[in-house]
C-alpha cells in the first residue's frame, strides 16, 4: 500500500475508533459533507488539511503518520526459497544485512567495493522479497517486524555457521569490547526454562540497545555480534565413558 494511502486508511480507522463521522471531519474543516467524502475517496489531501483531521483525532500529524506506518503489515522471518536467494551471491547478503542495520545506499558503497548501479539492483531484489521499500532518493525503509529473525537452521544460518562462526570463535576476547564465557551445571526443566526467559530477555535489549544507537553517525558504531546458546550436552569424550 502507498505511503498516502495507509494514511488515509489509518485516519479511517481512528473515526471510526472514536465514533466520528465524515460530518465532525467536516465541521472541523468548514467543508460540505460531500466535499469530505470526496477527499476520502480521491485521497488528495493537503499538508494543512492532514494536520487539520490528525489534531481532530488528537494527533500531531507525527503521530499519526507513525501509526500509520505502525500499522503495515511487516514480515517476521523469509521462505526457505527466499533465504536461499539472499545467500546465494555474497554481494546480495551484504547489502541485506546492511540494510537490517539501517545503512544508507551511500554508506554501502563507501564500504563495500559495491557501485552505485549493483547496490542499487541489490536493494531492488530486497524490495521484492518484501524485506525493504526501496523510497525516492535511493532511501531505504525496512518493511520487518521487530521480532524479525532468520529461519532456525534455515539457509542464512546455516551460511554463518558454516562460514562465518569459526571466524568469530578464534579472537581469545581478550580485549575490552569482548567478552566470552562458557559455564556448566545442571539445572531441572524449571530452571532451565528460567534460563530461556532471561535469554530471551538478552536479546531484547540488544535489540534495543541497537535501535538506540541509530542516532548516532556510522562512523560511531561499531558492528557487534553476540552468541548465545544452551542446550542439554555432555562432551563427546564424557559419553565414551558411560556405561
Amino acid at each position: 500500500m502507498a505511503e498516502a494511502d495507509q494514511l488515509v486508511s489509518t485516519i479511517k480507522k481512528q473515526l471510526k475508533s472514536q465514533g466520528m463521522t465524515y460530518r465532525d471531519v467536516a465541521q472541523a474543516l468548514k467543508l460540505s459533507e460531500p466535499s469530505v467524502k470526496r477527499l476520502f475517496a480521491s485521497g488528495r489531501f493537503t499538508v494543512g488539511r492532514l494536520v487539520q483531521v490528525a489534531n481532530l483525532l488528537g494527533y500531531t500529524l507525527a503521530e499519526l503518520s507513525r501509526e500509520a506506518q505502525a500499522a503495515q503489515p511487516r514480515i517476521s522471518t523469509l521462505t526457505e526459497t527466499q533465504e536461499r536467494e539472499v545467500v546465494s551471491d555474497p554481494k546480495l547478503l551484504v547489502v541485506a544485512v546492511c540494510a537490517l542495520n539501517h545503512w544508507t545506499m551511500e554508506e554501502i558503497v563507501q564500504t563495500y567495493r559495491i557501485d552505485p548501479p549493483e547496490c542499487i539492483k541489490y536493494l531492488l531484489r530486497l524490495d521484492k522479497l518484501g524485506i525493504i521499500e526501496l523510497l525516492p532518493g535511493n532511501r531505504i525503509r525496512l518493511n520487518i517486524a521487530r521480532d524479525f529473525d532468520w529461519l532456525p537452521g534455515g539457509p542464512i544460518r546455516r551460511y554463518f555457521q558454516s562460514r562465518a562462526l569459526g571466524d568469530f570463535l578464534t579472537s581469545d576476547f581478550s580485549q575490552d569490547d569482548q567478552a566470552m564465557a562458557f559455564v556448566n551445571g545442571m539445572l531441572t526443566d524449571q530452571a532451565l526454562a528460567q534460563m530461556q526467559e532471561e535469554l530471551r530477555k538478552l536479546r531484547k535489549r540488544f535489540a534495543e540497545l541497537h535501535e538506540e544507537s541509530l542516532a548516532a553517525p556510522l562512523s560511531k558504531r561499531h558492528g557487534t555480534s553476540l552468541l548465545f546458546a544452551m542446550r542439554s550436552w555432555e562432551p563427546g569424550d564424557f559419553v565414551k565413558l558411560r556405561r
